[in-house]
């Protein structure tokens, strides 16, 4: 337990990515994606369970690899792109309460897809969570101010417009305010913002700003990215 708070690791990885085939078992300098969560996840003190929820047995085997518990399959309905969040920890929260008849207070999410999290990002997570009391809190970055959504644009056959009409206005950076973006290193929630709430955000939902880089793998730029800057720490 973590400060006397039973804590439920799930680790999401299915077999269907689109953008990269497999994804979740490519390899960074040697070490698949999934084997660099649970290196990560393992050196966290006092976490009771932390389990996979995958559809796919090679994800499954991997995981068992590097220490993470395989106790369900992921159902092939809970198995699509368009399947959210919520509905997959709440799948895996359902079923560990009733495989280990225990109740788990608190969930953390930990997305495989981003391999530069490290342990002091998770345990910085958690104790955010308890400490403020929190339904959630997630890992986010500053986003750079070039991709702020009013210097964005949408396209409307050949021609294009602003994604927000107040873009037209923008002249210079100074003029837009600081946003942010999750960056998937870390997610906790509270069982009752997983079971009683039913989404990921809750009502009373905290930060933790990562100032340290931080990649989403996506496409093969991505691991490129990931995998020099891995090399060079």
């Amino acid at each position: 337990m973590f400060k006397g708070k039973r804590v439920l690791v799930v680790i999401p990885a299915r077999g269907g990515s689109k953008g990269i085939k497999l994804k979740n078992l490519r390899k960074i300098n040697s070490i698949s994606l999934i084997g660099l969560v649970g290196n990560c996840v393992k050196e966290i003190k006092n976490i009771d369970k932390i389990v996979l929820s995958s559809d796919h047995d090679g994800i499954a085997r991997e995981a068992k690899r590097y220490g993470i518990e395989v106790p369900f399959k992921r159902p092939k309905e809970l198995s699509g792109d368009r399947i959210s969040d919520w509905q997959v920890l709440n799948h895996a929260l359902t079923a560990m309460e009733k495989i280990e008849s225990k109740i788990f207070d608190i969930v953390i999410m930990l997305q495989p897809t981003s391999p530069l999290r490290k342990p002091f990002h998770i345990e910085k997570t958690l104790n955010h969570l308890i400490e403020n009391n929190f339904d959630s809190v997630w890992t986010i970055s500053k986003t750079d101010s070039k991709y702020h959504p009013k210097k964005q644009l949408i396209l409307k056959d050949k021609e294009f417009d602003f994604y927000e009409a107040e873009g037209a206005n923008i002249i210079a950076r100074q003029q837009l305010s600081e946003v942010y973006h999750r960056n998937g290193i870390c997610y906790a929630f509270t069982r009752k913002c997983i079971i009683s709430l039913k989404n990921i955000k809750g009502i009373k939902s905290g930060f933790v700003l990562i100032d340290e880089p931080s990649i989403s793998i996506d496409n093969e730029e991505d691991l490129s990215k990931a995998e020099m800057y891995l090399k060079n720490l």
